[in-house]
C-alpha cells in the first residue's frame, strides 16, 4: 500500500466541527499517513484568520504596546477547539513560550508560524499521531532560500521512522535556527515537500472547493470543474490569476512524478481535480481552463522595416531593463511590436521608458495604452483540435468585444488575448459559453 500525504487548509481546520470532518477523512484510509496542517481560517465571512490575528498581535508587541487582550483572543480560539473536541490537552506552556518570544521580538516569521504549530499539536493529539515540528526538517539556506536537497536528506529518513505524523505547514528554519516561513499559502509547499520526502504515491490537497473550475465562479455562475490538468496547464492558469494551489507547491512533486489531487473537505465524495505530469485524458470541452487578470499596459511600437534591424527587440527590452520593468508578452508583426507590461510596474516611469525606446530604436510611432486585461485560454486538447482560435474570436465578435492583442505560444497550449478592462468579464463569459455551453 502506497503512502498518501494529505494537507488541510485553514478553512478545513477553522473549528472543531471541521476538525471532526478532517479526522474522518484521514482515518478512513490507512495510507493517509502524513498530515500537513494549516492555521485556523475563517469560521464565517466576517471572522479573522488566526495568522492575521498573530501578525496584528506581534505588531503591538514590536511597538511596545500591550498585546495581552489580542493574545487572549488567540488562546480562546485554540482552547475552544480543544474543549469541543474533548481531548486531554493543555497548550498553556506553548502559549507562555510564544508570549515571551513576542515580547523579545522573535520575528514576524516566528509569529506567523505559530498558527500552524499550535493547530498541528491539537490535530496530532486528536488523531493519536506523532507531532513533527518542521523547524528541524524543512531547511532554508543563509540567504533565506529553501534548500530542497538538504531538507530531503534529513526529512526522508525521519519519516521512515514514523508510522503516522502531523506536520505544521508554512515554515521551516534557517541555519541559525530562526524560524523562516514560505509566502502566504505556503502550507501547500510544505505538503509537496513532505510528499516528495515520503515517496508518496499521491499528494492530496484538501480545501473548501472541489478542485479547479474551468473559470472564475465570480464571472460565470457554477462553472464546470476540471477533472484532470497537467502541471504545465496549471502553471499557465496560475500565472494568469487562477488560485486554488500555491504555485510553488507543484515543483517538489513534479520532479518526482507525484500527482496532486485537489479535494473538498466538506464534500469528500467529489472527485476533485487531478494534477499530473501528462495525460491522454483530454477535456470534452477542448479547453481545460480560462483565467485572466486586469492591470496591464501595452507599449505599441511601429517602424518600417523593423524586422531587418538586427538587435531591434533587444534594444526595446534594454529600455525596460534600464527602468527595472519586466515584460509579460511581446507579440509582433513585420513593422510592429507590442510589449505588454504590468501597469503598476510602469506607473510613474512612462516618460522615461518612452524616451529610452525613442533614443534606442527611433520608431515611427510610439505610444502606451493602459487599462488592458489579459485572458488565457489553456488546454492540451487545443493541439489536436482545429479551429480553436476561430471559435474564440467568433465568440468575442458575437459579444461585440474588440480584441486588442493576440499571443499564442509555440506549444499551442494556450492562446492569450488582450481586451479592454471594461470587457474583461463579458469576454470571459463569451469564451466559456462558446466552449462549454455549446457542447
Amino acid at each position: 500500500m502506497g503512502i498518501k500525504v494529505v494537507k488541510f487548509g485553514g478553512s478545513s481546520l477553522a473549528d472543531s466541527n471541521q476538525f471532526k470532518k478532517v479526522a474522518d477523512i484521514i482515518l478512513s484510509d490507512k495510507s493517509r499517513r502524513f498530515v500537513v496542517a494549516s492555521a485556523p481560517g475563517k469560521r464565517f465571512s466576517s471572522d479573522t484568520k488566526v495568522t492575521d490575528m498573530l501578525y496584528a498581535c506581534y505588531e503591538k508587541a514590536v511597538k511596545g504596546e500591550d498585546f495581552s487582550s489580542d493574545f487572549n483572543a488567540i488562546e480562546e480560539r485554540y482552547n475552544e477547539i480543544i474543549s469541543e473536541l474533548k481531548i486531554d490537552l493543555s497548550l498553556e506552556n506553548e502559549f507562555t513560550d510564544i508570549k515571551n518570544a513576542f515580547a523579545h521580538r522573535a520575528g514576524r516569521d516566528y509569529a506567523a508560524s505559530r498558527g500552524e504549530y499550535l493547530n498541528s499539536i491539537i490535530l496530532a493529539k486528536y488523531l493519536g499521531f506523532t507531532f513533527l515540528d518542521p523547524a528541524g526538517y524543512i531547511l532554508f539556506n543563509e540567504n533565506g532560500v529553501f534548500d530542497l536537497e538538504k531538507t530531503l536528506s534529513v526529512l526522508s529518513p525521519k519519516l521512515k521512522e514514523l508510522d503516522y505524523a502531523v506536520i505544521p505547514g508554512f515554515y521551516g528554519s534557517m541555519p541559525n535556527d530562526t524560524i523562516k516561513t514560505f509566502s502566504r499559502g505556503g502550507s501547500d509547499v510544505t505538503g509537496s515537500i513532505v510528499a516528495r520526502a515520503a515517496g508518496a504515491e499521491i499528494y492530496e490537497n484538501w480545501t473548501d472547493v472541489s478542485g479547479f473550475l474551468i473559470c472564475d465562479p465570480r464571472i460565470v455562475e457554477n462553472p464546470e470543474p476540471i477533472t484532470t490538468i497537467t502541471y504545465r496547464e496549471l502553471r499557465e492558469l496560475a500565472y494568469m490569476g487562477a488560485t486554488v494551489l500555491h504555485e510553488d507547491a507543484i515543483f517538489p512533486v513534479r520532479t518526482a512524478g507525484i500527482p496532486i489531487n485537489i479535494k473538498n473537505t466538506n464534500h469528500p465524495e467529489d472527485r476533485g481535480t487531478m494534477i499530473v505530469e501528462s495525460s491522454d485524458d483530454f477535456s470534452r470541452y477542448t479547453i481545460t481552463g480560462i483565467a485572466g487578470k486586469k492591470g496591464f499596459s501595452v507599449i505599441n511600437i511601429e517602424k518600417d522595416m523593423m524586422n531587418s534591424e538586427v538587435g531591434f527587440g533587444r534594444n526595446v527590452l534594454r529600455a525596460l531593463e534600464k527602468n527595472n520593468i519586466n515584460f509579460e508578452h511581446m507579440p509582433s508583426g513585420i513593422d510592429t511590436m507590442s510589449v505588454i507590461v504590468n501597469s503598476d510596474a510602469i506607473k510613474g516611469k512612462e516618460k522615461a521608458v518612452l524616451d529610452e525606446i525613442e533614443y534606442r530604436v527611433h520608431p515611427d510611432r510610439l505610444e502606451i495604452e493602459n487599462d488592458l486585461a489579459l485572458i488565457a485560454v489553456v488546454g492540451r486538447g487545443m493541439r489536436k483540435t482545429r479551429g480553436t482560435a476561430g471559435r474564440i474570436f467568433s465568440a468575442l465578435a458575437h459579444a461585440k468585444i474588440n480584441v486588442k492583442m493576440i499571443d499564442q505560444g509555440s506549444s499551442e497550449l494556450n492562446i492569450i488575448i488582450g481586451v479592454s478592462e471594461d470587457d474583461f468579464e463579458a469576454a470571459t463569459k463569451a469564451i466559456y459559453d462558446m466552449f462549454v455551453l455549446t457542447v
